[in-house]
C-alpha cells in the first residue's frame, strides 16, 4: 500500500453526521449567497431574467440526472458495509461512476442543443442563449461528484461531502463575480471579441453561469484528489453482486427520486412562463417602476422575483435539506431491526430539528424583509420593492418545505420511494393553478402565494403518507412549542424593529437589535418549553 494512501474513513453517527452536513451547507449557502447577491447588483432585474432562465432549463435535467444519485449510491453502499460487504460497496462505486458519467454526458448534450430553441421559442429571449449553454457541461460534472458524495455518505462519513460543498461555493463566488463583473465592465472589449453579442446584459449572466459550472467542475476534481489520500475499508467477501443486478438497484431507487425532484424543479418553470407571461398580457398590478421600459417589465418583474425573492427563501430550505441525508441511513436502520423506538425518536428529531431552524428564520425574514433586501441588494431600491411582499409571501412555505426535506428521504427510507413524486405532481398542479390565478391580480406576490401553497399541500400529504407507511406516532405538542416561540420571537422583533424605524435608525441598527431581541426570545422561550419537557 502506498504511503500517501494514509487516511481511512471514519464514521460519525446521526447527529454528529447532520450537523456536520448543515454546517458545511450553511457555509455553502453562505458562499452561494456571496455570490447571487453581488450578480444581482451587477445584472439587475433583467440581467438576472437571462440568468434565471438558464437554470431553469439547467435543474430539471440536473435533477433527473443528480438529485436520486447520492441517495441510491448512498444506500446501497450503506447495506453493504453494514454486512462487511467491502468489495462490494467499492464496485457500486465503480459501477455507478460508469453508468453515471454517460447519463451526466447525455444531460450536458441535451442542454446545449436546447440551448437556442428554448431561449428563442419557448421563453422568447434569445439573448438568454448563451446563459444556457454555459451552463450544459455541470450536468456532467454534477453526476461524478453525486456518485462520490454518494459512497461516502453510505459509509456515514459526511466530511467529504461537506468539504466539496464548500469548495464548490468557493469557486463558484470567485469564479462567477470574476467573470461577470469583468464582462459588465468592459462591455467595448467583450463586444469586439463576440461581435455576436447584443445585450451585454446577456453576456454578463454567461460569464456569471460559467462561474457556476467551473463550481462543479472544481467539487469533482476535489473528490479525484481525495481518492489519491485516502483509504477505503477492504473486505473478503467471496461473493459481490454482479453490475447489472447493482445497475438495476440504483436506477430502483435513483429514478424516482430524480424525476419527483424533476417535478420539484418545474416550479422555477412555471414561475418563468406564468410570471413573464401574464405580465406581458396583465401587466403589473402595482403599475410600471421608474427607470424600466414598459416592453422589458415582464423580465424585470421575473428578474427581480426569480434573482431576489427566491435567492431568500432558498437560503434556509438548502441547510436543512441536509438532515435528510443524516435521518436516510438512521430511519433506514432503526426500521430494518425493527426497534419502534428508535424509528419514532429519529423521525421526531429530524422533523423537530427542521422546524427548530426554520421557524424563527421564516419570521424574522419576513418581519424584517424591507431591511433584510435593502441590505443585500442597496443597489437594486426598484427590484428591492416588488420584492418585499413577496418574499413575505413566501416564508410559509419556506418552513413547509423546510420540514418536508427530510420527510422525502425518510420515505426513502421506509420503502416508499415512488411517493414524493405523486404528493410533488399534486404540488405542482396547485402552483401552476395558483400562479394563473393570482399573477393577474397579486403580481410577483401572487406567484410567492401559490408556491407557499404548493408547499403547504406537499408537507401536509407527505406526512400523512409517512405516517401510515412507517406505523409512527408524532406529538404535535414540541411542534406547536415551536410555532408559539416563533410567533413571540416575531412579534419582538417586529416591536423593536416599529420602535427604531420611528427614529428612522440606520438598517444595520434595525436589523441587528430586532434579530437581536427577537432571537433572545426565541432561544429562551425554546429552551423553557422544549427543554424543560424533556427533563
Amino acid at each position: 500500500m502506498s504511503n500517501r494512501r494514509r487516511f481511512v474513513l471514519k464514521k460519525q453517527n446521526f447527529i454528529k453526521g447532520s450537523i456536520i452536513l448543515m454546517v458545511s451547507a450553511a457555509a455553502a449557502k453562505l458562499l452561494g449567497a456571496v455570490f447571487k447577491i453581488p450578480l444581482t447588483n451587477i445584472l439587475g432585474g433583467v440581467g438576472m431574467s437571462y440568468f434565471s432562465c438558464a437554470y431553469s432549463l439547467f435543474m430539471p435535467v440536473y435533477a433527473l440526472a443528480v438529485t436520486g444519485l447520492s441517495s441510491a449510491v448512498a444506500k446501497l453502499t450503506a447495506e453493504s458495509t453494514a454486512l462487511g460487504m467491502h468489495r462490494n460497496a467499492a464496485k457500486v462505486r465503480r459501477t455507478a461512476l460508469a453508468l453515471f458519467s454517460a447519463v451526466g454526458l447525455a444531460g450536458s448534450l441535451l442542454i446545449l442543443l436546447l440551448a437556442k430553441p428554448f431561449s428563442a421559442y419557448v421563453i422568447g429571449l434569445p439573448e438568454a442563449s448563451a446563459a444556457v449553454a454555459m451552463i450544459a457541461p455541470a450536468v456532467f460534472f454534477g453526476c461524478i461528484t453525486a456518485v462520490e458524495r454518494g459512497y461516502y455518505e453510505g459509509m456515514s462519513n459526511m466530511y467529504p461531502t461537506a468539504f466539496s460543498q464548500v469548495a464548490e461555493g468557493m469557486v463558484k463566488a470567485l469564479a462567477g463575480l470574476l467573470l461577470c463583473g469583468f464582462t459588465a465592465a468592459h462591455p467595448r472589449t467583450v463586444m469586439e471579441l463576440f461581435p455576436f453579442v447584443t445585450d451585454i446584459r446577456a453576456a454578463a449572466a454567461a460569464a456569471g453561469i460559467l462561474g457556476v459550472t467551473l463550481s462543479t467542475a472544481g467539487a469533482a476534481l476535489f473528490f479525484a484528489v481525495m481518492r489519491l489520500f485516502s483509504k477505503a475499508p477492504q473486505g473478503g467477501e467471496a461473493h459481490v453482486m454482479s453490475r447489472r443486478a447493482i445497475a438495476r438497484e440504483l436506477w430502483a431507487t435513483a429514478l424516482p427520486v430524480g424525476v419527483s425532484s424533476v417535478v420539484t424543479n418545474l416550479t422555477a418553470l412555471i414561475d418563468m412562463w406564468t410570471v413573464i407571461g401574464c405580465i406581458s398580457r396583465y401587466g403589473c398590478p402595482s403599475g410600471l417602476p421608474e427607470g424600466v421600459p414598459e416592453a422589458e417589465l415582464p423580465q424585470f418583474i421575473y428578474g427581480s422575483f426569480a434573482g431576489i425573492a427566491l435567492t431568500v427563501f432558498n437560503l434556509v430550505p438548502s441547510v436543512t435539506n441536509m438532515l435528510g441525508k443524516g435521518a436516510l441511513t438512521c430511519i433506514a436502520a432503526a426500521r430494518g431491526s425493527g426497534d419502534r423506538c428508535a424509528l419514532e425518536h429519529g423521525t421526531s428529531q429530524a422533523l423537530l430539528s427542521a422546524a427548530l431552524i426554520a421557524v424563527p428564520a421564516a419570521v424574522g425574514l419576513g418581519v424584517l424583509a424591507p431591511e433584510v433586501l435593502s441590505f443585500l441588494f442597496p443597489r437594486q431600491s426598484d427590484e428591492v420593492a416588488v420584492c418585499i411582499g413577496s418574499l413575505r409571501y413566501l416564508m410559509a412555505g419556506m418552513v413547509c418545505l423546510c420540514v418536508s426535506f427530510p420527510l422525502f428521504s425518510m420515505l426513502q427510507a421506509v420503502g416508499k420511494p415512488a411517493a414524493p413524486l405523486k404528493i410533488m405532481l399534486l404540488g405542482t398542479a396547485v402552483k401552476l393553478a395558483g400562479n394563473l390565478l393570482l399573477i393577474p391580480a397579486m403580481g410577483a406576490d401572487g406567484a410567492a402565494l401559490s408556491t407557499s401553497l404548493c408547499y403547504a399541500v406537499i408537507l401536509g400529504l407527505s406526512l400523512r403518507v409517512y405516517i401510515r407507511a412507517s406505523e409512527v406516532r408524532i406529538s404535535a405538542a414540541p411542534f406547536g412549542k415551536v410555532l408559539y416561540a416563533g410567533a413571540m420571537c416575531g412579534g419582538a422583533a417586529l416591536l423593536a424593529a416599529e420602535a427604531l424605524r420611528r427614529r428612522e435608525a440606520p438598517v444595520m441598527a434595525v436589523l441587528a437589535v430586532s434579530g437581536a431581541v427577537g432571537g433572545a426570545v426565541y432561544i429562551g422561550l425554546v429552551l423553557a418549553l422544549i427543554g424543560r419537557a424533556k427533563k
